[in-house]
């Protein structure tokens, strides 16, 4: 429902007395018998280019800093790195061990899922997974509780990126 200009005239002289967006609503149903959901009378105040004066904004902002966390102390600090001919701060380390992981692609897609398939670690332990349309992985071995190793899951990514590029999925 459109409203007049004297109606829209209205509306501005109220949010200038301070009204709150509930209560012009509630003087639009009684004065002009036009009931608006309260999110119609926010799109209203907005195209009349009038702001809601708010009693929480005359408060001063306080800024919240988030906390700095220290690095962890495993990690030392570019000054406590070894010196030679090859080392520098910008060394990245050695790539982790290939765990023995192996993947497989499901030929019948299980349902709610873009591709799935099975896993196996490198404890022999075997786990069906799939990729959902918004890229959620889940992962089932059968066994509550049951976590593969770092190694493992990084393998397993980087496996199943591999098989998934070969197929132009």
């Amino acid at each position: 429902m459109e409203l007049t200009d004297i109606q829209k005239e209205k509306v501005k002289q109220w949010v200038e007395k301070g009204m709150s967006l509930s209560d012009i609503q509630k003087e639009i149903a009684s004065e002009f018998g036009i009931k608006l959901t309260f999110m119609d009378v926010r799109f209203l105040v907005i195209d009349l280019e009038v702001e809601i004066k708010d009693g929480k904004s005359k408060r001063p902002v306080e800024k919240v800093e988030p906390p700095v966390t220290p690095p962890p102390a495993a990690v030392p600090s570019y000054k406590e790195q070894p010196a030679g001919p090859y080392a520098s701060a910008a060394t990245p380390p050695p790539p982790p061990a290939m765990a023995n992981v192996s993947v497989t692609l499901d030929t019948i897609i299980t349902p709610g899922y873009l591709v799935s398939g099975t896993v196996t670690f490198s404890d022999g332990i075997s786990a069906t997974w799939g990729l959902d349309q918004t890229g959620r992985l889940a992962l089932d071995a059968g066994q509550p509780g049951y976590k593969p190793t770092q190694e493992d899951v990084q393998v397993f990514q980087e496996e199943l990126r591999k098989l998934v590029e070969q197929k132009g999925l």
